[in-house]
């Protein structure tokens, strides 16, 4: 309703960005996410989740970009 723009990406598709694979699993999320960005430190599987998305979106956002500048 306010005109925010917003993406949404299936689980299976955070997974793979991280880990390589749709299939992984709460604990490898949490060590990926400390490989790819090692001063955060979530607290929680939550936090961790939300990093996951966060890194996806950029990899995503990032990949589209580039995409638009080749075309």
């Amino acid at each position: 309703k306010a005109g925010l723009a917003f993406t949404e990406y299936a689980p299976n598709v955070v997974k793979k960005t991280i880990g390589g694979t749709g299939r992984v699993e709460k604990a490898q999320n949490r060590m990926m996410i400390g490989v790819l960005l090692p001063k955060a430190d979530p607290q929680t599987e939550d936090a961790a989740d939300a990093l996951a998305i966060a890194v996806c979106h950029a990899h995503h956002r990032t990949s589209a970009m580039l995409k638009a500048v080749l075309a």
